[in-house]
């Protein structure tokens, strides 16, 4: 220490408070709390586990709950029961097995909501941060009833000491059980008997990334109640858009329990994406229609069934890597309370949290609880919720040892090894904000990862960037640089050309810059790496020519995605052509920018892009060599000379080592589907059509040799992104040998014929 305040502070002045001090203020909470003359439920000693709260028959048939909650550092646990009133009865854990506190309670049902108050010492300057002040969250509750409201009584320290250097040193006493959210006990009666997981390939999977509210808020056939709800994304009119559309699994934007950061909500802004998590057993409670009270779970699982009766997997976007509670100025909602040290990683300076994500504060995953906390989550949403995989947020935080990212982490080696875990899809965002964050193509077999080198070179190539086409080379045919080790596939690419973050696919070819001023960060936030081109014009134009190069660069890239190997991932409205407004960062834009505008169909360009995206995933899973499971060897197979890969220049000529260095803005890609490795299931050799596809990014019409023998005798023109409606491709064939015309900046996919 070395200003005066912090001298004030170490001296007493804001109450750290000692060493079992918590014990003794215990009466001098203030709060409804039961009165003198209220009967008290017993405390039984139930069981450590499992973790949290669970209905159950207990002694002599009693019906109860055992609540259950490891709080390593703590001196006592006491459990806080509320009535419909919000009056408090707080019960007493006495039994401590292995550093979880726990009990049994008689009487208590389904719907009860509940929360902890944790004992111990205030000492921020060693990272000790218990307050029994403050109703804490359980880590492991099934659902929860009520917002986040951040006022200051939530925050442990006082948020506004007048020395704010210190301000978090300084406890505050003041009750927080009020103002924040409870968990609820939930019944958990379903084995799932009835359901039939789709169980995709990867090879086979084309995904759906969607927000629950947003992609279902604005659909006019989806009832009104039932907008913005698992139970919207349930409905048939929902459902009946996924299916035509031919995608084989939605990957949801975060879905676990999640709080509004403070910095929005003084903004009169809210958390839209929900990358704040703080239960993760929970379903998002305002994305219920029928309530709160734990129906939120029912309704989960009931959505899970009907995407599943249509034949599409449920991915979460889930977020480990850090919690709602923040930095040491953030609020006190569940961890930080239960033990801040046995959760977080913290600096040497221990009132300091370590910070990989840039979120304030990083899980300590190295450590067993933790490490049990996020895979019980985890199973517990495979088994009990019914989904079928998950995409890491900033897996490589989840990866680090001590600090460096490692792939032999406890956390990789607990997946790998987990036979409910290992079976299901694992994706990988392989990266995060530390040093040596960067790991695309680092994560071991049994993940795939979002590939943004294959984002980057598309991009890059369509608006005329490239200097070569080298990357995109290995980008469009699996990314075999990055994933071709460890026996990994080219399935292991998750290939994307948007995601959530960043520009729309519309707004990719309509802005160069961003256009975040409705985020209130004055511009600052989100990338400015877009890698977009506006076409000449930024932003909406009345321009004919301009917007139908537009509608044409949409077609290209939708085009590309959906014919490179590996997997690809669109985001729901990209089809149709939804635009941000060049909001590239709108993770708090809870309103028209961030929905789905489903009227945008009643207009031929966004029909047009959809009946294009619908036929291109049907050519997809007609079509094995599209989807291949193992990477091109480039080398031929047969004695009339074929390889299965083979690339092309505008001239009809078999790239040379100087073409692919040369700057060039045409490619050819020749795809055999006579030497497809591996068999059907019946264990015959897999054999399909094959394709050559002309990408050219060119501003001018250009002419491309189709080969000749021994490649082909004839195309037959299948896409032409030139144009506006594929009808007109009907009947066009090329001989082999001959000259294929090629319209400004287009892409043709054509299949040979003989």
């Amino acid at each position: 220490m070395s200003s005066a305040a912090e001298q004030e502070a170490e001296r007493g002045v804001g109450r750290p408070v000692p060493q079992g001090e918590g014990h003794r203020e215990l009466n001098g909470h203030r709060g409804r709390r039961a009165g003198p003359g209220a009967v008290r439920p017993a405390v039984w000693p139930g069981a450590p586990t499992p973790l949290g709260a669970r209905f159950r028959v207990g002694p002599d048939g009693v019906a109860g709950t055992n609540f259950a909650l490891w709080a390593g550092g703590a001196e006592s646990v006491e459990l806080c029961l509320f009535d419909a009133a919000g009056t408090e009865t707080r019960l007493a854990l006495v039994e401590l097995t292995h550093e979880i506190w726990h009990g049994f309670v008689p009487g208590v049902r389904p719907g009860q909501r509940y929360g902890y108050r944790v004992h111990g010492r205030w000492d921020p300057w060693t990272g000790a941060r218990w307050n029994p002040s403050k109703l804490l969250l359980d880590p492991y509750a099934r659902a929860v009833d009520g917002d986040f409201a951040l006022p200051p009584q939530v925050y442990g320290h006082v948020r506004d000491w007048r020395q704010q250097q210190v301000a978090d040193t300084v406890r505050d006493d003041r009750d927080s059980a009020p103002y924040v959210p409870k968990g609820v006990v939930v019944h958990d009666d379903d084995d799932w008997a009835d359901d039939r997981r789709p169980k995709t390939p990867w090879a086979d999977s084309v995904i759906y990334e969607l927000h629950v509210r947003g992609f279902t808020k604005r659909h006019p056939g989806i009832p009104e109640e039932l907008r913005g709800t698992y139970a919207g994304l349930a409905h048939p009119a929902a459902l009946d858009h996924l299916v035509r559309l031919g995608v084989t699994a939605v990957e949801l934007l975060p879905v676990h329990q999640f709080a509004h950061e403070d910095h929005l909500l003084r903004r009169g802004l809210r958390n839209y994406w929900g990358y704040n998590s703080i239960g993760y057993f929970a379903p998002h409670a305002a994305y219920s229609a029928s309530g709160t009270a734990g129906q939120q779970v029912g309704e989960f699982k009931r959505m899970v069934r009907a995407l599943h009766a249509a034949g599409i997997e449920v991915i979460l976007d889930v977020v480990y890597n850090h919690t709602a509670e923040a930095g040491e100025r953030g609020p006190t909602l569940s961890l930080r309370g239960i033990d801040n040290k046995g959760y977080y990683r913290l600096q040497s300076d221990a009132r300091r949290y370590a910070d990989y994500t840039g979120c304030g504060n990083t899980l300590h995953v190295v450590q067993p609880q933790v490490l049990r906390l996020i895979t019980d989550s985890l199973r517990y949403w495979v088994t009990e919720m019914g989904v079928d995989g998950f995409r890491f947020d900033l897996a490589a935080a989840l990866a680090r040892s001590m600090h460096d990212v490692d792939m032999l982490s406890p956390f990789l080696a607990v997946i790998a090894q987990d036979p409910v875990l290992r079976r299901v899809k694992l994706i990988a965002e392989p990266w995060d904000v530390g040093r040596g964050g960067y790991q695309v193509g680092a994560f071991p077999p049994l993940w795939t990862e979002w590939n943004d080198r294959y984002r980057d070179a598309v991009r890059d190539f369509w608006r005329g960037a490239l200097p070569d086409v080298r990357d995109l080379g290995y980008r469009l045919s699996g990314s075999s640089d990055l994933y071709a080790w460890g026996g990994r596939r080219p399935y292991a690419s998750i290939n994307f050309v948007t995601a959530h973050d960043g520009f729309t696919l519309r707004d990719l070819v309509s802005y160069e810059r961003k256009h975040n001023e409705a985020n209130g960060e004055g511009n600052r936030d989100g990338t400015d790496d877009n890698r977009s081109w506006n076409c000449g014009v930024e932003g909406e134009t009345d321009d004919p020519r301009i917007n139908a190069l537009r509608r044409r660069q949409l077609r290209n890239l939708l085009t590309t995605l959906l014919v490179s190997t590996g997997v690809p991932m669109l985001v729901a409205g990209d089809e149709m052509g939804r635009t941000q407004g060049g909001n590239n960062n709108a993770y708090c834009q809870d309103g028209e920018v961030g929905w789905v505008d489903w009227s945008l169909l009643d207009e031929p360009g966004p029909r047009g892009l959809l009946e294009l995206a619908r036929r291109l995933v049907a050519l997809r899973h007609r079509h094995p060599v599209l989807r291949r499971r193992a990477f091109f060897s480039g080398r031929a197979q047969r004695a009339d000379g074929l390889r299965d890969l083979a690339w092309f220049t505008a001239r009809g000529s078999e790239m040379t080592e100087r073409d692919w260095y040369a700057p060039t803005s045409t490619l050819g890609l020749y795809l055999s589907g006579r030497d497809i490795p591996g068999r059907d299931a019946r264990g015959a050799p897999v054999v399909d059509d094959s394709f050559l596809i002309v990408l050219h990014a060119g501003s001018r019409p250009t002419g491309f040799v189709a080969p000749g023998a021994p490649w082909a005798e004839g195309y037959e023109v299948v896409v032409d992104t030139a144009l506006e409606d594929q009808a007109g491709v009907a009947g066009r064939v090329h001989r082999g040998g001959g000259e294929v015309g090629v319209g400004a900046r287009s892409v043709q996919v054509l299949r040979v014929t003989g």
